[in-house]
């Protein structure tokens, strides 16, 4: 396990949580709390029954060479957006309260939301091999196509996730403003997929094949 991967993913997640709660303007905030209960069983579900292997972990510590320049400038949109979102959360349903009190079965739905994302994220991260945390293809790592698991279903089931999630934080938080962050997210994540999958048509072998055989990028009978 290379320690300096972990610490950077859990100095991450703290440097979010943090924006949280400051945002909030206290720690007696049940929704961000919830999160942080959800955030902490996956860290610990990622690094136990979810673990992968060294060589991607070190794929996913320090990518090779060959990363697209589209795919830097969307993901430092990605990242401005969900800090975006984590501020106008906190600063509406922990500090000003600007939307009103959602129902209950609205927070519910949004935690099973939020768990089934990050779920859906770590098992798709656990059966690709090649789950890089940049678009390339890995000829140094010998890139082949992943077609079983989640894959077998939808192309991009990590990005899937990942949206599901997003759709489900407004709701865990009570926050309808923060809809407006996480919709530049989603928007964003759907550019991503786009291009990332033309990408791999083009220049990873066998990847044609099995876009022609498992036929959704995202939402099964969508798209």
């Amino acid at each position: 396990m290379k320690t300096g991967y972990v610490a950077k993913h859990v100095l991450g997640s703290l440097i979010f949580l943090s924006i949280l709660f400051i945002s909030a303007g206290t720690i007696n905030y049940w929704q961000g709390l919830i999160y942080l209960a959800i955030g902490m069983v996956m860290l610990l579900l990622n690094y136990t029954v979810f673990r992968i292997d060294s060589d991607l972990l070190q794929e996913r510590s320090r990518p090779g060479k060959g990363a697209r320049a589209w795919d830097k400038r969307i993901l430092v949109l990605t990242f401005l957006s969900t800090i975006a979102m984590y501020i106008v959360a906190g600063l509406d349903s922990g500090r000003y309260h600007w939307s009103p009190p959602f129902h209950w079965a609205m927070y519910l739905i949004g935690i099973i939301l939020t768990i089934v994302g990050q779920l859906m994220f770590l098992i798709a991260q656990k059966q690709n091999m090649f789950f890089s945390s940049t678009v390339r293809i890995q000829s140094d790592r010998n890139h082949r196509v992943c077609d079983h698991g989640l894959y077998a279903f939808v192309r991009h089931p990590a990005y899937l996730g990942s949206i599901v999630q997003l759709i489900g934080l407004p709701l865990l938080f009570g926050s309808t403003w923060s809809i407006i962050a996480v919709s530049i997210s989603i928007v964003l994540f759907l550019v991503r997929t786009n291009m990332e999958d033309k990408t791999l048509r083009n220049e990873l072998t066998g990847y044609r094949e099995y876009s022609n055989k498992t036929c959704w990028r995202i939402i099964p009978g969508v798209w």
